[in-house]
C-alpha cells in the first residue's frame, strides 16, 4: 500500500512540511507544519488529520501547529527532550529571530515520542529514530522506503549545530550509526530543500561520507 506524499515548502526558511495519505485519501498525517501554512490549511480543509508529527520543535518546523491543530483538533507529537520548546518563544529559537518570525507558543505536545516507537497511522507504521544533533529532540520518521530526516540529513548536505542544543559530534552519530543504516534506496524527505537517498548521500555527501 503506497504512502502519497505531497510537499508544501512554507514561511521565510521554506521548510518543507509534508502531507501524507493512504489508501484512504481522505485520512492525513502532517509532518513539520511550518509557519505561514495557509496552503497547507487549505488542503487539509476536507480531510481526516490524524496527527501532526514533528522532526523537532524550531519555529521554521512548528510555526503551523497551532492553527492547524485548533483547526482540525488533531494532537501533535514531539520527542520528549523538547517538550516545554512549542511553549516557549526562547527555546523554539523564534524569540532569536525577530527578522524572521513573531515570538511563537502554543500548547505542549499530547504525545512523547522516544527512540523504537511504533506509530500506527493512516494505515502505516512509523518507526521513531532519535537523530540528535541539530537539536537534542530532533527524531527521523521511517516509513517503509521513506525517511522523513528533519533538519539532520539534507541532499549533499547536514543540519547546522550552532543552535542551542546542537552537538556536531552527535549529528554524525546519528547519521553514520542510524541513517547510514538504512538501505541505499530509502528515499530521504528533509526539512529543508529537494529529497535525496541514502545510497546518494553515503556515496557524495561531503560532511559525512560513510567511511568518516
Amino acid at each position: 500500500m503506497a504512502l502519497h506524499i505531497e510537499t508544501f515548502s512554507l514561511g521565510p526558511l521554506q521548510t518543507n512540511a509534508y502531507l501524507l495519505t493512504g489508501e484512504d485519501k481522505n485520512k492525513a498525517v502532517i509532518i513539520d507544519p511550518g509557519m505561514n501554512p495557509g496552503a497547507l490549511v487549505k488542503r487539509v480543509a476536507d480531510l481526516e488529520v490524524e496527527a501532526i508529527l514533528l522532526t523537532h520543535a524550531h519555529f521554521d518546523h512548528m510555526g503551523g501547529v497551532d492553527e492547524i491543530r485548533k483547526l482540525k483538533g488533531c494532537p501533535v507529537y514531539l520527542h520528549g527532550l523538547e517538550s516545554d520548546w512549542l511553549t516557549d518563544p526562547k527555546l523554539n529559537g523564534s524569540l532569536m529571530w525577530p527578522q524572521a518570525s513573531p515570538p511563537l507558543s502554543t500548547e505542549p505536545a499530547e504525545y512523547e515520542l522516544a527512540e523504537g516507537m511504533e506509530l500506527e497511522l493512516i494505515g502505516h507504521r512509523f518507526k521513531v529514530y532519535h537523530t540528535p544533533g541539530h537539536s537534542p529532540g530532533s527524531v527521523s520518521f521511517l516509513c517503509g522506503t521513506d525517511l522523513f530526516s528533519g533538519d539532520v540529513l539534507f541532499r549533499l548536505g547536514v543540519g547546522r549545530t550552532d543552535l542551542p542544543g546542537g552537538r556536531e559530534r552527535d549529528l554524525f552519530d546519528s547519521i553514520q550509526n542510524k541513517l547510514y543504516t538504512f538501505p541505499d534506496e530509502v528515499t530521504v524527505y528533509p526539512g529543508h530543500g529537494p529529497r535525496t537517498a541514502i545510497g546518494y548521500e553515503k556515496q557524495r555527501n561531503p560532511y559525512v561520507p560513510a567511511n568518516r
